[in-house]
């Protein structure tokens, strides 16, 4: 026997020996000892246990290399995964944060350094990232001695020694049952009959059987044996107040046993094969030309004649009540045509002193808003307190209805974001517009089954992936995965953003192409620095690279720690494909674009006829990889003819412009240059901040700027259609309505919304309704259902106020679409009889203008003398009496002699 094996079974005699000196309580301490060993493992094997989060006693942080070389704990130099803990003071800790301020890694957690007990704690290297982060730190004094001190580990031998002395298995022995008494009281509550069941025998008389029954009416009254009901009623002379009472009740119910008998039969697979039965020729030919079937047909002739006009003159599938109810546009009182406040949001938090710039809903996950915060300083102000305004965090906010107090989701942002929208092919997908000129990518792909459970739309499931962030009181982060180089982007900031549609895309020279990959992978953006220009998300380098450019590049684009890479292919080095402006049509300058609208992008979902070739590449299940996507060749790709490329744009200036995006050839040095605008108008006299297409009649685009509005049509270029007057208040926002092409929302700095119907009055709104005593910053509706519509009001306060749309404005009536397009060709007809009719005014006006100057040139008659002018007027008296003389003969009032004198 070796000596090591000496020593085991010295110790196991040893620890036998106690054993039995001790008494059966001691077992059972020494049991509970031996659970409580087990129970005292590393904590991080009780951690390890959980698919995501963290224990309670540590806290997952960030080191970064300059607080590693501060705290001498650089990663694999002086903590290794063989030595992997350092103790630090807490005193050099909180000296850290005081002078590091928010600088220092350890600024989030000062709280709880503040309140641990000990004088030292123990920061622990995680280099496999078990909890996310590269370090964790404990902060409880039991788990850092458990970490530095681990019990000793009891062997499988030790354990099977112990378990088999300690407990022995004794089998069951039955016992007789000793009644207590109880069989006896549920005996004494249940119900026993006491007396015999009466039997009643009815049948017919012998003579009776098999002969007819009639059946007759008769007065109940007036027979002896009759029947008369006898309904119950309610006595109200006395008034029965039930008491309590002891009942029993059985637990077991009493059991009974049914049998039937049913047929079955075993199932087998039958088919059956058939051939349609057919006239001969012969056959056919007889009865066609007999004479049975032409009298039939002469018959019928005439009614199915009549039976086809009336279908032709009275569609019979027309539900009347139906119709009847939706045009009963009166019924209700005044609340069921106001707006009403469904749920308001405000973050105390990261929302004080902010106001909401952009609000966008969730195109798949109803019930979901998200709204950007921006500081509301002006340009010197912002300029002052930048160094301030850095170390807070600029968000977007993703709220959901049915959580008003906490906010879902945040998305952090370089900059504050002025505008954002959801990709429309991938919800997960958002692009943003900082106030610097950069735009930012978000992708939210890991919370998305976070949101939809809240949200209700898929059902919760036990299993969670590692990505989903667990349910805490701390509020989800999301960084971006991608933003634009500086130098090569907007130079100020990033007014409007729109993707474009999935079934086109353009190239370097704005031509549209078919998009075969069916997403939507470009987008634009503009600003005020007189440029627009276009953006493609997908990678534009060539996939052969050679290992030395692969390590470099990856060297390059490291993601930082819990960062998506969907977009590190673009992150500061994205530039634009296209970068365009509007210069100005008679002299030198460019126009500063706000608003731009597409006459595209109101078509997301484009069916495969509109393409040329109709050849798409097949959508990956796993998701879409961007890095791998690349752009199409030009040479196997057509030009789309049948893609509108103009586009309306509002100014800062109050100026509506229609220009294209198509870059056009210099004709002196070949050099391709922006398009100028084929129409400039002057309607509105402030900043245009609403340009917008009517998502039910695309040919119709409503302007809002300074205190007024205009809507217009594309094709006219005359003017606006229809032009309101100004207003005591500004207009600051407003949107169409989604589901009647009658209605559109505009928001004032006053608070206020109006809305206005065009069916009802075009003078002024149909009705107006105060919503917050701020200024209404953005207006953005949505459809939940078909029975309940919102509208997202936001206001310059920081608060989100979710309305819903009663049913008179969100219902339309029947053929509303027609009538309001009725009335507007009437506008633009009344547009053109005044064009033409200011044509025929300038011309009269040229005429008289031409009349006159020609009567100024005229030569001027020659002076006559008073004899001419005494004989001119005898001759006029001469001719006057004659003409006298001829009217009173005439008259027969004067009449003529024979000697040639006049008899009156």
């Amino acid at each position: 026997m070796s000596t090591k094996e000496s020593s085991r079974s010295g110790s196991r005699a040893s620890r036998s020996s106690s054993r039995t000196s001790k008494s059966k309580d001691k077992k059972t301490g020494s049991a509970k000892g031996r659970k409580a060993k087990h129970s005292a493992k590393k904590p991080e094997d009780s951690a390890a246990s959980t698919s995501s989060g963290h224990p309670e006693y540590i806290v997952p942080l960030v080191l970064t290399s300059k607080t590693q070389e501060i705290f001498s704990c650089r990663g694999d130099e002086d903590v290794t995964q063989e030595n992997p803990f350092k103790l630090l003071k807490k005193e050099e800790i909180l000296s850290d944060v005081k002078s590091r301020a928010a600088v220092s890694d350890f600024s989030p957690f000062k709280s709880v350094i503040t309140e641990y007990p000990g004088e030292e704690l123990l920061l622990v290297f995680d280099r496999d990232f078990t909890y996310g982060q590269n370090f964790y730190l404990v902060v409880t004094e039991e788990a850092k001695e458990l970490i530095l001190q681990p019990p000793e580990p009891v062997t499988d031998e030790e354990e099977q020694t112990e378990d088999s002395e300690d407990f022995t298995y004794v089998p069951p022995v039955p016992r007789p049952w000793i009644s207590l008494g109880s069989e006896l009281e549920v005996e004494e509550e249940m119900v026993t009959e006491s007396r015999t069941k009466i039997k009643f025998l009815i049948s017919r008389r012998r003579g009776e059987f098999g002969s007819q029954v009639t059946f007759s009416d008769y007065n109940a009254s007036n027979v002896k044996d009759g029947y008369m009901e006898c309904a119950p009623y309610q006595d109200k002379r006395f008034n029965l107040k039930p008491k309590e009472r002891d009942a029993g009740v059985q637990v077991v119910p009493l059991l009974q046993e049914r049998s039937t008998q049913t047929k079955w039969t075993y199932p087998r697979n039958a088919c059956t094969q058939y051939t349609p039965r057919e006239f001969t020729a012969e056959q056919k030919q007889e009865y066609l030309s007999s004479k049975s079937l032409k009298e039939f047909l002469n018959s019928v002739t005439l009614r199915l004649g009549l039976a086809l006009q009336q279908n032709d003159i009275v569609n019979p599938f027309v539900d009347d009540w139906q119709a009847l109810c939706e045009q009963e546009r009166t019924f209700g009182g005044k609340a069921d045509s106001h707006l009403k406040e469904y749920q308001s949001f405000t973050d105390h938090q990261y929302g004080k002193e902010k106001s909401i710039s952009c609000v966008s809903w969730h195109p798949a996950l109803h019930g979901l808003v998200a709204v950007s915060l921006s500081e509301r300083l002006l340009l010197e102000d912002r300029v002052n307190l930048s160094s301030k305004l850095i170390l807070e965090p600029s968000l977007i906010l993703i709220w959901n209805l049915n959580d008003p107090i906490r906010p879902q989701l945040m998305l952090e942002c370089p900059d504050d974001i002025y505008c954002f929208q959801f990709c429309p092919s991938d919800p997960n997908i958002i692009a943003g517009g900082c106030i610097n000129g950069q735009v930012v990518l978000w992708d939210i792909s890991a919370y998305y089954e976070l949101l939809s459970a809240k949200t209700g739309v898929t059902k919760t499931t036990a299993s969670k992936t590692a990505l989903e962030p667990k349910q805490s009181t701390e509020l989800p982060m999301v960084r971006f995965c991608a933003v634009s180089s500086i130098e090569h982007g907007h130079r100020e900031v990033i007014t409007d953003i729109h993707w474009l549609p999935d079934y086109f895309e353009i190239n370097r020279t704005g031509y549209p192409y078919e998009n075969k990959s069916a997403y939507c992978v470009q987008l634009v953006t503009c600003s005020p620095d007189c440029s627009v220009m276009f953006w493609d998300i997908r990678s534009h380098k060539t996939n052969i690279q050679t290992p030395t450019s692969r390590k470099q590049e990856q060297k390059q684009r490291e993601v930082p720690l819990g960062v998506p890479d969907t977009f590190k292919h673009l992150d500061l080095v994205w530039r634009p494909l296209l970068k365009t402006s509007i210069p100005k049509i008679e002299t030198g300058g460019e126009f500063s674009p706000i608003k731009i609208s597409l006459r595209e992008e109101h078509h997301p979902c484009r069916t495969t006829d509109k393409l040329q070739s109709g050849v798409r590449e097949e959508k990956p299940e796993g998701g879409i990889n961007y890095s791998t996507l690349r752009a199409a060749s030009a040479k196997n790709t057509k030009v789309l003819e049948d893609v509108n490329t103009a586009y309306f744009a509002g100014t800062e200036d109050g100026e509506l412009l229609y220009t294209n995006w198509k870059m056009e050839k210099d004709g002196d040095t070949g050099r391709l240059i922006s398009a100028k605008p084929s129409q400039r108008h002057g309607v509105h006299d402030g900043l245009v901040h609403t340009v917008q297409r009517s998502p039910l009649l695309q040919d119709f685009v409503l302007t809002v700027g300074g205190w007024n509005f205009a809507i217009w049509k594309e094709g006219v270029t005359s003017g606006p259609i229809l032009q309101s007057c100004c207003t005591e208040k500004r207009y600051t926002a407003a949107h169409w309505s989604l589901s009647r092409p009658s209605v559109f929302f505009i928001g004032k700095e006053d608070g206020n919304v109006d809305v206005w119907d065009l069916l009802e009055k075009t003078h002024e709104p149909s009705q107006t309704q105060n919503v917050s005593a701020a200024a209404i910053t953005c207006i953005k509706p949505c459809i939940v259902s078909a029975k309940q519509h919102f509208l997202s009001v936001a206001d310059d306060g920081g608060t989100l106020h979710v309305l819903e749309i009663p049913w008179t404005l969100h219902h339309p009536s029947a053929n509303e679409s027609s009538a309001v397009l009725h009335y507007l060709d009437r506008e633009v007809s009344h547009l053109e009889y005044y064009e033409q009719r200011k044509t025929v005014r300038a011309a009269e006006k040229r005429a008289l203008e031409l009349k006159d100057h020609r009567k100024k040139t005229e030569a001027a008659p020659p002076l006559r003398s008073k004899e001419q002018l005494e004989e001119e007027m005898g001759r006029e008296n001469a001719a006057y009496l004659a003409l006298e003389h001829a009217v009173l003969m005439g008259l027969g009032i004067k009449k003529e002699n024979g000697d040639g004198s006049v008899k009156t």
